[in-house]
């Protein structure tokens, strides 16, 4: 039997150890109010399979598009150069130097950009050798988005017509069980994927390429039921699939008698899916020659009321730092967005907490185009010109 002083003592020493485990969390930035969670394309390696269709010849992967980019109209800032170099995103000791940078400033999950062309995966050496084989891995979330669009040349700086298609998105019924099954295998069962209620979290760009490809509606709902039997059986207690909002979803559905989904709303709902979010603001804002960033964002920003009014399904903001993606296109002059700051961005960002505090019963996650989508001018690495501005700008709002 305890007298009063083990007792103290007891008391004290449990204190102790709660107290440590918290100083633990925080350290690792995963036990915080607030998920922020940057995409992440995974295309600075030199990928094995861009030698399958002959692009980035340099063996730099997408760094070749950066640092070729020139100028074409006044106050263009290219090439953009980025503060720690051209590196290679595969090497676990790079991918650490991301982490590191990422969780002292407030991010504390990755969504990678996944794919699966001609049966089999692409550019998943960033994730597998680069992520996961980082020694401080564990201190960051990750999860994946399911970029299962057309792989055309839109890519390749290259090649002027951009309309050659180089892999299809779309996959069947087999080949969708042998991908899901991966996915449950090698990365859900990862302690730090990326889960909302215990279930983790997987996004689909195109859901319309996906329902397209498996064979119609009903076939989607069948594979996608089967993921999340899959899943439970893994030994999760479900799945959240989370859909990426934009031109993709269809506004209903074929062969399916019932008003329930003759909305896109009402699509989301019948095929399961949990919650949504969007990748960029560019899909679903037009913008001038040279848009400013402040009535970009502006424009971005106002789309959060309409998908309330419109959705049942829960929506998780997502912010973009910018838009230009003249480096693809070497001998065209494209659209672009023009005076972004650190400091728009930021406020930007307390719009989206904003939004949240004002949905107190949803998970508190912000998603932020992009951690490095360098090529379209809309990335958190630091560069030579704002160093770690849009990072800080992230721990100033969240942390």
């Amino acid at each position: 039997m305890l007298n009063l002083s083990s007792l103290t003592l007891l008391v004290l020493l449990i204190f102790s150890l709660q107290s440590k485990s918290q100083i633990g969390k925080e350290k690792s930035g995963l036990a915080r109010e607030y998920d922020v969670a940057a995409f992440y394309w995974p295309a600075y390696h030199p990928a094995e399979r861009f030698r399958e269709i002959a692009v980035f010849p340099d063996g730099k992967g997408e760094w070749e598009a950066i640092y070729k980019s020139k100028p074409k109209f006044r106050g263009e800032q290219l090439p953009k150069v980025p503060l720690w170099g051209y590196q290679d995103e595969s090497d676990p000791r790079v991918m650490g130097q991301k982490i590191d940078a990422a969780t002292a400033h407030g991010v504390n999950t990755f969504i990678f950009d996944w794919y699966w062309y001609t049966g089999k995966p692409y550019l998943e050496e960033c994730l597998n050798n680069g992520f996961l084989k980082a020694a401080n891995n564990r201190k960051m979330k990750f999860c994946l988005m399911w970029a299962n669009h057309d792989h055309n040349s839109y890519l390749d700086p290259a090649n002027p017509d951009k309309n050659k298609i180089y892999w299809r998105g779309g996959v069947d019924s087999l080949t969708f069980v042998t991908m899901i099954d991966h996915l449950i295998r090698d990365y859900f069962k990862q302690p730090n994927y990326f889960k909302m209620d215990g279930m983790p979290v997987f996004s689909i760009y195109e859901l319309g390429t996906f329902i397209k490809g498996i064979g119609g509606t009903e076939k989607a709902r069948e594979a996608l039921e089967i993921f999340r039997q899959k899943t439970k059986a893994a030994g999760f207690p479900g799945l959240h699939l989370q859909a990426i909002v934009w031109g993709q979803i269809p506004k209903s559905l074929d062969g399916v008698p019932s008003d329930q989904v003759k909305t896109q709303d009402g699509v989301l709902r019948y095929l399961g899916f949990n919650s949504m979010t969007n990748y960029q603001w560019i899909h679903y804002t037009n913008i001038a020659e040279q848009e400013d960033y402040a009535g970009w964002a502006q424009k971005g920003i106002a789309k959060w009321a309409e998908y309330d009014s419109t959705f049942t399904i829960p929506y998780f903001p997502q912010v973009s730092i910018g838009w230009d993606n003249n480096p693809r296109f070497p001998d065209k002059v494209q659209h672009a967005v023009v005076n972004t700051t650190p400091e728009l961005f930021r406020e930007a960002l307390q719009e989206a907490k904003k939004y949240l505090e004002k949905h107190p019963g949803r998970h508190k996650l912000v998603t932020i185009n992009a951690w490095n989508e360098w090529a379209e001018g809309s990335y958190l690495e630091p560069d030579t010109t704002n160093k770690f501005g849009y990072l800080e700008a992230v721990r100033e709002v969240f942390r």
